[in-house]
């Protein structure tokens, strides 16, 4: 029974690091929430342009500028322009925009790479007949009847190797991936809301495995990370929708550890003790699975 057990999350650090990334930053007032829309519907315009011309290298920059002014707004509210930016990025990653960046590189002037401490004005360097050089010294008669050392100086025996002592190496863990900005966050939340809505018509559950066996672009998260796109994804749910983050269970099919923290935080009260929050969360799975499968038809 232990073996089985979910070890729920511990230690205040990282909780205390989430509330400060999700809930407690500062709210935003409806103007600035106005002009957060318009400067992004104003950049997706210009990344529109460049699509349509093919300029590869403007298209980029425009592209990671939209994902940093959509997260100066909640995902509820740039909902629109993110589905946008959505279809944008399945356009970049096609192989013929792939096809379009490789011979708009292959095209471009080669750069002229100075070596350091070599610039292109620096004074010349100087030629042979100006240089002086060092007299050599006269080697006395003395020195020129010593005898000269052999070339090959003679071998001594090798000297028996010593054992080596073999001690027993732990194996090094992994180390954990650095924390994404919160840009990067919001494009990741934004193509895994659908992948979870999938899940759910489904009728089943998934992981954090799972997920990346189908998103192979996904990078390697963080747990933190992990825990900021799950309230990210619920974020942007309409009002009355259950929580998607209930699907992304633990390895065994159990409630993930971190649930009940990202849960509280979107509104939804899972207790203070384990069965209490193992009530709640299977009937928050129940409640996802009944309302996507009437959802979709």
């Amino acid at each position: 029974m232990t073996r089985n057990r979910v070890r729920l999350s511990g230690g205040a650090d990282w909780q205390t690091d989430f509330r400060r990334r999700t809930t407690g930053r500062p709210p935003r007032s409806a103007m600035e929430i106005a002009t957060v829309r318009r400067t992004l519907n104003h950049t997706l315009t210009e990344l529109k342009r460049a699509i349509d011309g093919l300029s590869v290298a403007a298209a980029a920059d425009l592209y990671a500028l939209a994902w940093q002014q959509a997260a100066g707004a909640p995902p509820s509210e740039t909902r629109q322009q993110r589905a946008l930016l959505q279809s944008y990025k399945e356009i970049l990653a096609s192989r013929r925009w792939q096809e379009a960046e490789r011979l708009q590189a292959s095209s471009a002037p080669p750069a002229v790479a100075s070596r350091p401490g070599r610039g292109i004005g620096g004074p010349p360097r100087p030629t042979s007949a100006g240089r002086t050089e060092k007299p050599k010294p006269a080697r006395s008669s003395q020195q020129q009847d010593r005898p000269r050392k052999p070339l090959f100086p003679r071998t001594r025996p090798a000297a028996r190797p010593t054992p080596a002592v073999v001690t027993a190496e732990q194996p090094s863990r992994p180390a954990q991936p650095g924390l994404l900005d919160t840009a990067k966050l919001y494009e990741i939340a934004t193509g895994l809301r659908p992948l979870l809505e999938e899940t759910a018509k489904a009728g089943t559950t998934t992981s954090w495995p799972r997920i990346r066996k189908r998103l192979p672009s996904l990078p390697r998260l963080h747990p933190d990370d992990e825990s900021v796109i799950l309230w990210l994804v619920d974020e942007d749910r309409h009002e009355g929708e259950p929580l998607l983050a209930a699907l992304v269970t633990s390895g065994n099919r159990q409630m993930h550890p971190r649930f009940p923290v990202i849960a509280e935080h979107l509104g939804l009260p899972c207790g203070t003790n384990t069965t209490q929050q193992r009530t709640a969360w299977s009937y928050e799975v129940l409640k996802v699975h009944q309302h996507w499968r009437h959802r979709r038809r």
